[in-house]
């Protein structure tokens, strides 16, 4: 019998929870199948594949840089500009005009990026809308490729040799529950151990173990085996189970650091690449479980003992049945500790914590997760094989087992357990349990569809997509969250004129300001340089409701602005 706890009946005084919004990166697995190189092909692949995708900056550019490095004698100076510049981890990034999303290349890997949403099951659409755009790479980059090689892309962590890439969610919070995660070390112990816990409905499932953990037939979890420490900023070593990285994306940084109410963003890097609908929905937990914290809804109860080393054991944990120490000595296991956070979420949600637009779905989001536990917790894994993507995928496995005289150990089955997640629609297993009506659809094709051509009508991916379509393609210097800079023409001595579009509200549809125009002698354009002196604010874009037409939007007031070369304003 589980010993349920109970939230407080009292609400902080300070209890402030802010809209959430979200948006996740897909870093993925690519390499050219049929091809050799002695460092491997993800290099080739990733820049193949980034070629293939429409974005701005129009260039295949890293900060200012061209995908092929310059290398002849004559163009030592550019190169060496380019080598300063070049960063591993951000290269290429470019903006999709299209819905607000990005692409870039992380360590010779193709990563997506989606536009922010607040909607749960927009959230699911969207994500699967920039699989789309990987998968439509994949094939136009192929029509490119020598007979007898192909490119091959994965949704996924691991290539299985000891390499892990990351799926991160990034979920907006408020400044003063960001700083108490990581000063209280009661924060800290209830969400690592939520985090810890979660990972029975987060897994996309595993065949073996890597980066020297205990061998295993078949596990949960891909991420597990390279969670190594319990907090920290980093994110390719030494992998934190909750990632303390403080970059708000939302402009100001110090402005929004030295305020309690200002924004954050909260980096969750733990999780698996997903691709069942229920797997990617159940993610918006972790919006329900932010919300709660920041009414003070901590329950120091819920601490295990060790978080990390939870990681290890309930990824092995197939039948849900390890029960492991919570601070006070209670035992439990990671359905039971679930269901637990699931109490306090569920009190908060019914009554009216994430009312006000607070979570959006919030009661469908709760009963959903409670269901998946319910049945997790009653020993029905199978109930959930078209909800869970490791059900769904142990499942599969275990198929191919019986009916072909396999073992776990055979190199056929981990063959399976990567083509699981392959972008060939026709090859890749996920796809084909979908088109067997076999996975649970949440959101439509036409839902997945519509967030490949156009933004998220509420959020400030919009206002992104207003202005990029707005500007001519050859103007745009840089595109991040919460900044477009684009050249306006010959400045003072003849150095190029830049503005640039603030997109500092991440609620809004781009509140902020443009600063004025500076001369590239005074910033590092798309850089680290000081920010332009003299902000303004301007409305031109403000009247631009979320319901109204993209084009209608930008004959309102963005083109207008760019050639009389006025204020832009942000959009709402």
């Amino acid at each position: 019998m589980r010993n349920r706890s109970r939230v407080s009946e009292v609400w902080s005084e300070e209890c402030a929870p802010v809209p959430k919004l979200w948006g996740s990166d897909i870093e993925l697995g690519n390499f050219v199948k049929g091809a050799r190189h002695p460092d491997g092909t993800g290099r080739r692949a990733s820049r193949l594949l980034l070629e293939q995708i429409a974005g701005m900056p129009d260039r295949a550019r890293a900060n200012g840089c061209y995908i092929d490095l310059p290398r002849p004698a004559a163009d030592l100076a550019a190169h060496a500009e380019c080598s300063a510049r070049y960063n591993p981890q951000d290269w290429g990034r470019r903006c999709l005009p299209t819905n607000g999303g990005f692409a870039y290349i992380d360590l010779d890997h193709l990563e997506i990026c989606t536009p922010e949403t607040r909607s749960v099951r927009e959230h699911v659409a969207a994500r699967h809308a920039m699989l789309r755009v990987a998968a439509q790479a994949r094939e136009s980059a192929n029509l490119h490729l020598e007979q007898g090689e192909r490119i091959e892309v994965m949704v996924n962590n691991t290539d299985g040799r000891g390499n892990a890439y990351g799926s991160h969610l990034n979920i907006l919070t408020n400044r003063r529950t960001f700083d108490r995660i990581f000063s209280r070390p009661h924060y800290l112990g209830f969400l690592a151990s939520f985090q810890a816990s979660f990972l029975v409905c987060s897994g996309q499932g595993k065949v073996g173990s890597e980066n020297g953990r205990a061998p295993c037939a078949y596990q949960i979890s891909q991420r597990a085996d390279f969670i190594e420490t319990l907090v920290g900023p980093q994110t390719t070593y030494s992998r934190p189970l909750v990632n303390s990285r403080d970059e708000p994306l939302a402009g100001n940084v110090a402005r929004w650091r030295a305020d309690p109410g200002g924004h954050a963003r909260l980096h969750i890097i733990y999780l698996d690449n997903a691709l069942c609908h229920g797997t990617i929905y159940l993610a918006g937990v972790h919006l329900l479980l932010l919300a709660l914290m920041e009414c003070d809804l901590v329950n120091s109860r819920l601490q295990l003992e060790d978080p990390v080393g939870a990681c290890h054991l309930w990824s092995r944990d197939l039948d849900l049945a390890t029960r492991l120490p919570l601070q006070d000595g209670t035992r439990v296991s990671a359905t039971e500790l679930q269901l637990l956070f699931a109490d306090e979420v569920c009190r908060f949600v019914d009554k009216g914590g994430c009312d006000g637009g607070i979570v959006a779905e919030a009661g469908g989001l709760a009963r959903y997760w409670v269901d998946t536990l319910e049945k997790l917790d009653l020993g029905e894994p199978e109930a959930l094989v078209g909800r869970l993507d490791w059900v769904l995928k142990k499942r599969l496995l275990e198929r191919a087992i019986g009916t072909q005289g396999l073992g776990w150990e055979s190199p056929e089955i981990k063959y399976l357990d990567h083509l699981y997640g392959s972008l060939d629609f026709e090859e890749g297993l996920y796809w084909q349990a979908e088109r067997a009506g076999v996975s649970e659809r949440l959101v439509g094709e036409g839902d997945v569809q519509r967030l490949m051509g156009e933004p998220p009508a509420d959020t400030r991916a919009r206002a992104r997509v207003l202005a990029l379509r707005a500007l001519e393609p050859e103007a745009v210097r840089s595109v991040d969250w919460d900044a477009i800079t684009y050249q306006v023409g010959a400045g003072c001595g003849f150095w190029p004129r830049h503005e640039t579009i603030r997109l500092d509200d991440p609620l809004g549809g781009g509140a902020g300001a443009r600063g004025e125009a500076a001369d590239e002698g005074g910033i590092t354009v798309g850089g680290a340089g000081p920010a332009p002196a003299g902000n303004r604010s301007g409305d031109d874009m403000a009247d631009i409701g979320p319901g109204e037409p993209i084009e209608a939007g930008i004959e309102n007031g963005i083109e207008s602005e760019t050639e009389t070369g006025g204020s832009h304003g942000n959009a709402k």
